[in-house]
């Protein structure tokens, strides 16, 4: 009886040790496998991450920017946008449970090219000197102060002239300019100042230089995306007695930014005026060849301004020309003072949009104006 009782016992133990080991078995975690990342850079310093794997019941994804833990991914892909120039890595974790994964790491590295606000190596260059023209006044924004010849304006354009007239969103302040490596550079920053969402800058020569008649020529690099809106432009001198348009306005370059063809890609030439009582515009604009906008490398934009016409020119080709010889557009034929400004949002660009980022620039690295021997 107690060696029946003895081996019953003893049969209970193993199948209760068995059991044991089967759970062990049945509960054990078994990890994905296979785990493959692919990494595209895309525009604006967007980087989309793809990634699968088998087995896993979830993915995390980080970025590598400081302080990130890894955010629970939707599906099979993710996409970041970097707002800063540098190396960064980034990692996947493909999960069988939250604290049991395997993980495939990848290095990105964001150019400040990438995030549209390095300055180009390349571009057309235009020359210092032209056959019957004498080269009277120019700025290569060399050093590190910015001329005299320069005023900064401040601020919103309130109380006289709300958002300068065209709704736009930025504060201008004297800040958002430096001259860098021998370029004037205006940036423009989503940030909070004056009531407004977003800060640049806007200078003039008003009161310092003024210029009637000749060939101007500006060598710039353009930011990008929609709702930015930089210019190279003028008013007349006789604005601070006569008001616009009556003082006249020409628009050397403007560029509405955008990703669709024909605004990236796209400059204007302009005039603004009073016509005998009524306000009058006219104008004409040039595109670049296919897949080229004008954030990719430097190029020159110019008028050539006489008595009787103003022509445009991009590169030293002429894609635009106005008559000026008529009596109702005698305020061409007065002094005008430059103006350079990067603006954001308004009425002509819109605003900015998800696909826009911040910050961005405008990249000048000369201004020269000839007159006529």
């Amino acid at each position: 009886m107690t060696k029946s009782i003895q081996g019953l016992f003893l049969f209970l133990t193993l199948l209760s040790t068995q059991a044991c080991d089967q759970e062990e078995v049945d509960g054990q975690v078994v990890l994905p496998t296979n785990l493959e990342v692919s990494l595209e850079k895309q525009a604006n310093g967007q980087v989309q991450i793809t990634f699968t794997a088998e087995k896993a019941n979830f993915f995390r994804v980080s970025f590598g920017t400081e302080s990130e833990l890894p955010e629970l991914a939707s599906g099979n892909e993710a996409s970041f946008r970097y707002g800063s120039p540098g190396v960064y890595t980034i990692r996947v974790q493909a999960h069988a449970t939250e604290a049991d994964f395997i993980s495939e790491e990848r290095t990105v590295t964001i150019s400040e090219q990438d995030l549209g606000l390095g300055i180009p190596e390349s571009g057309f260059t235009s020359p210092e000197s032209y056959e019957g023209y004498s080269l009277i006044w120019r700025d290569e924004f060399e050093g590190t102060n910015l001329s005299g010849d320069w005023v900064a304006e401040i601020g919103d354009g309130c109380p006289n002239l709300c958002g300068w007239g065209n709704n736009e969103l930025q504060f201008y302040r004297r800040e958002n300019t430096e001259l860098k490596d021998g370029y004037l550079v205006i940036t423009a920053k989503e940030e909070s100042m004056g009531g407004k969402n977003y800060t640049s800058s806007r200078l003039k020569t008003q009161g310092q230089q003024n210029f009637q008649f000749g060939r101007i020529d500006f060598r710039a690099a353009l930011p990008k995306r929609q709702g930015i809106w930089p210019a190279f432009w003028m008013l007349g001198e006789s604005i601070t007695e006569t008001p616009w348009p009556a003082s006249g306005e020409i628009d050397i370059m403007e560029m509405i930014g955008g990703a669709s063809d024909g605004r990236d890609n796209t400059v204007h030439g302009t005039l603004h005026w009073d016509n005998n009582g009524a306000y009058a515009t006219a104008g004409g604009k040039t595109t670049l060849a296919e897949g080229a906008i004008f954030n990719d490398s430097f190029h020159v934009f110019s008028i050539i301004w006489t008595e009787e016409s103003i022509t445009w020119l991009l590169d030293d080709e002429e894609f635009h020309e106005i008559s000026i010889a008529s009596d109702a557009m005698d305020e061409f034929r007065e002094p005008f003072f430059l103006l350079i400004n990067l603006a954001v949002g308004g009425n002509w660009p819109g605003n900015p949009d998800a696909s826009t980022n911040f910050p961005q620039q405008l990249v000048v690295d000369y201004v020269r104006v000839f007159q006529r021997e």
